[in-house]
């Protein structure tokens, strides 16, 4: 009798222990600070994998490539996003990611493929153009500037607002821009131009866009932004408008093309759970939340954009375009060549 209730109750015990469920994981994701994610994508992620996802906003993209580098050997976490392709080549040289080929990816169009290994995997991109105030223009009877050799023309002159390349991620999608298009025997000789027709340089976006920009109370009527920039004006706008009030410049090679990265860091502990993550970012669900919260836009094509984009975002046909390796290898080389020709 004693025997058989043991036995009992260790079979209770044992059917308690299964139906309990088990700690969540912890999966430890480095971003840049511009990284964002709606509360309600993270909580679906985190139910379905039984998992606590913690951020670590390491600064901007170069502070925390630099920062994943450091800690390659005893990473500080499993996962990193937001590296893009002016860093890409260095992040591969420095062989911090484990490769791993989603089955997402075979959706995923190969123009933002850019590493043949997937270590680096592409998660949203964003174009770089110039922005301009199309009211300033209206009132004044001129058409607005169509490429970047008309700001060189005298009827622009101190329109131009754009951000130090040094420490401005569009400032330096811009500078990039111009090399793409006027080649790196041509690029300085163009920004001279702009800064014979009183270019202003300020250092980062929000000062450009939200000080300096007509659009906000600044007096210049074109400003370094984003492709997105109108379709976000329209959204965001506090009375309802039935078309944006700024416009993007979107001819050949007057934009530069962004398009950001996650990769398993090398080492982690959780490579299952890094696994799903990535899988997650490439998934609809993350995908169509980006636009609200980054400015960015999926590379997934099954993922559905909001109408305000469908009816007003303007993608650039054929934005400039720098191979990774060439600007890891001449990065500094050309922002140091363009502070002395435009800073000095």
């Amino acid at each position: 009798m004693k025997k058989t209730l043991l036995v009992c109750l260790l079979t209770l015990t044992l059917l308690a222990s299964a139906c309990t469920p088990a700690e969540p994981g912890t999966l430890i994701v480095m971003t840049h600070s511009s990284f964002d994610v709606s509360e309600e994508v993270v909580a679906a992620f985190e139910s379905q994998y039984n998992a606590k996802v913690q951020f670590i906003a390491s600064g901007d993209t170069g502070s925390a490539l630099n920062k994943a580098i450091l800690s390659a050997d005893n990473p500080v976490a499993d996962v990193f996003y937001g590296v893009d392709n002016t860093f890409l080549s260095r992040a591969l040289a420095e062989n911090i990611f484990e490769a791993y080929h989603s089955p997402l990816l075979e959706g995923i169009p190969d123009e933002f493929r850019l590493d043949p290994e997937d270590r680096a995997l592409p998660v949203d991109y964003g174009d770089v153009c110039l922005n301009y105030d199309i009211a300033y223009f209206a009132d004044r009877g001129l058409q607005p500037p169509q490429n970047l050799e008309d700001l060189l023309l005298p009827e622009y002159r101190g329109m131009l607002v754009v951000q130090d390349p040094a420490s401005s991620s569009p400032g330096l999608a811009f500078l990039l821009a111009t090399i793409a298009r006027f080649g790196t025997d041509g690029y300085l000789p163009y920004w001279q131009g702009l800064v014979e027709n009183d270019v202003k340089v300020v250092s980062d976006w929000t000062n450009a866009y939200y000080a300096e920009f007509t659009r906000w109370g600044g007096a210049y009527p074109v400003v370094v932004s984003y492709s997105s920039s109108p379709a976000f004006e329209l959204i965001e706008a506090e009375e309802p408008m039935a078309t944006p009030p700024t416009a993007a410049i979107t001819a050949d090679g007057a934009c530069f093309r962004q398009v950001e990265f996650v990769g398993i860091l090398r080492g982690t502990p959780n490579r299952r759970l890094a696994e799903q993550w990535v899988d997650f970012m490439l998934s609809t669900t993350f995908q169509e939340d980006m636009p609200f919260q980054m400015y960015v836009f999926p590379v997934n094509p099954e993922a559905a954009l909001d109408q305000a984009f469908v009816d007003f975002l303007t993608n650039p046909l054929a934005p400039g375009f720098l191979p990774p390796a060439d600007i890891a290898a001449n990065r500094e080389t050309w922002i140091n060549a363009w502070r002395e020709a435009v800073l000095k």
